[in-house]
């Protein structure tokens, strides 16, 4: 969706702030999403649509990149050449996919606690 098609003020003023602070741009959005019912008030459905594919987006993109910075860092362990070796891709899989079902595992146990 095209922010640009978006008209509310309000909206402006949060993107703006997602802007300036868009290290906590995940914060920004989980706040936005705990508003539950009294977004409706303020926001059309096509902005709330738009930022929830906007959180998803960043959680994807944090996801990411706490991934590659630990697989990383525990896999490679000197200068990576033009080709990484086969142990190194091995870990780097191994790796993803430890970090992956930890993830699910964390996020099933907070979803059990609430």
């Amino acid at each position: 969706m095209d922010p640009s098609a978006l008209n509310s003020p309000e909206l402006e003023r949060f993107l703006s702030l997602l802007l300036l602070k868009d290290s906590n741009l995940i914060g920004y959005l989980i706040w936005f999403d705990n508003l539950g019912d009294g977004v409706s008030g303020k926001f059309s459905a096509k902005e709330v649509y738009f930022l929830k594919e906007e959180k998803e987006r960043a959680m994807v993109n944090e996801m990411v990149a706490k991934l590659t910075s630990a697989c990383w860092d525990k896999c490679i362990t000197s200068a990576p050449g033009s080709k990484l070796s086969s142990s190194e891709s091995s870990c780097l899989s191994n790796c993803a996919h430890r970090y992956m079902d930890m993830s699910l595992i964390i996020m099933k146990r907070f979803q059990s606690m609430n």
